[in-house]
């Protein structure tokens, strides 16, 4: 991000764009990694989060930035329910107080989320939306926002654009039984994602047993999507990996920024690690292909900014393309954060990973970056290497994220063995 007017960070996780705000559990669960968004401040930016920032982090965050700590402004807004951040900044009658932060200084909002409660949100302020020329602007994109974060929207774009992809039919919830019989004809297994899903949220994997036991697969869905709702049913890939690729669409065109390789359970991310590794580099100029088709199109349909697009590589070594993400995703900011850091070092070009694992015992921030420090391991701006706590402290001082920068893949591993034995992980 080189914007040099003032920002309010907008960390919106609280959003209608990937599932409905009636899914309020997990979209709470998403917002605790608000605090990470610290990592884009600038003097005089304004940092919004539906999650409180402790004092210790933003202190690590600012030393490690070189942005003085009383230059930037952190406005916690107080849990309203399942409703989004805009709805909770007025309920809180915080609305006044931020627009007079804001001030007259042209400053620009960037949402985590392109939505609707954000664009309202920026005109009731006064403010720009990033990367967009105006508000009307970014409000032209809503439409495309909004399908493309769907699993058929991306599933139809992507055939039209000439991806590959497995296997699968889109349906009513009344017809996914029928459907997942069809392919289960075909395949050993199926995967049933509901329309508005993101981070492997409502994804249920169906065998030929369990459609095969009376009312099974319909039990299966009756959590997520509602009676009503759209659904994509497709074959279950037997996957090697899952990968991505990170794009920005600009005036220009459609830019690859970084691609690499998720970690994910049951279908859910669990961790990143960037460039791809070497089982996955064959797929690089495909990846970077479909991600610039698809960078074509939403650029045509007025969308500026961000996009991530997922894809499964089969044991065979082929790739079809999974979802696309029209937001800046969990990689966005730690990659912005990396290249930050890294900027002024003697790494200009590392590996890095993103990962999460839960401590035996529970460590307050300071604890966690002591160890870190004392081993080693903490995050050295000079040679631009080490590990950063990069979203505070869990709530319960045992669910840790963090970042690690090496030279090289090789050493990115090695610092996450180190990082598992110093924070005495259980699992990562």
């Amino acid at each position: 991000m080189t914007e040099t007017r003032p920002m309010v960070v907008f960390a919106n996780f609280l959003s209608d764009l990937a599932v409905d705000l009636t899914e309020g559990q997990v979209l709470t669960q998403w917002a605790q990694q608000a605090p990470r968004k610290a990592w884009l401040l600038r003097p005089g930016d304004v940092l919004v989060t539906p999650v409180p920032l402790g004092p210790e982090f933003l202190r690590y965050v600012c030393d490690l930035t070189g942005v003085p700590a009383g230059s930037v402004v952190v406005v916690p807004v107080p849990s309203a329910g399942p409703v989004s951040l805009a709805q909770a900044v007025a309920e809180a009658g915080l609305a006044e107080h931020l627009k007079a932060l804001a001030g007259d200084r042209g400053a620009a909002l960037l949402p985590t989320a392109l939505d609707a409660s954000a664009i309202s949100f920026a005109r009731d302020l006064g403010l720009a939306v990033h990367p967009y020329p105006t508000v009307e602007a970014a409000a032209g994109a809503l439409k495309t926002t909004m399908l493309l974060n769907t699993k058929a929207g991306f599933r139809e774009t992507a055939e039209t654009l000439g991806m590959r992809l497995p296997a699968g039919r889109i349906c009513r919830r009344a017809d996914v039984e029928g459907a997942a019989r069809e392919l289960l004809d075909s395949y050993e297994q199926v995967v049933v994602k509901p329309d508005r899903s993101a981070g492997g949220h409502g994804m249920r994997f169906l065998s030929r047993d369990d459609v095969h036991q009376g009312g099974a697969a319909a039990s299966a869905l009756d959590a997520v999507g509602g009676p009503e709702g759209t659904w994509v049913v497709e074959e279950c890939l037997d996957v090697a990996d899952s990968v991505s690729i990170q794009m920005e669409v600009t005036p220009s065109g459609a830019q690859a920024l970084f691609s690499g390789a998720m970690r994910t359970a049951h279908g859910s991310f669990t961790g990143y690690t960037s460039p791809l590794p070497p089982s996955c580099a064959h797929v690089a100029d495909e990846l970077e292909e479909w991600g610039k088709a698809l960078g074509r199109h939403l650029g045509e349909q007025g969308y500026a900014g961000p996009f991530g697009l997922d894809a499964l590589l089969g044991v065979d070594g082929v790739a079809y393309a999974n979802e696309s993400n029209i937001r800046r995703t969990a990689t966005t900011t730690p990659h912005a954060m990396v290249t930050r850091l890294v900027a002024e070092s003697n790494n200009p070009h590392p590996a890095w990973s993103v990962s999460k694992g839960r401590a035996a015992h529970p460590l307050g921030f300071e604890s966690a970056l002591a160890r870190l420090r004392s081993s080693r391991l903490a995050f050295d701006p000079a040679n631009g290497e080490g590990v950063v706590l990069y979203a505070d402290a869990p709530l319960d001082g045992r669910s840790w994220r963090y970042a690690v920068i090496g030279r090289s893949p090789g050493d990115v591993q090695a610092q996450e063995a180190a990082v598992a034995h110093v924070l005495e992980l259980e699992d990562r």
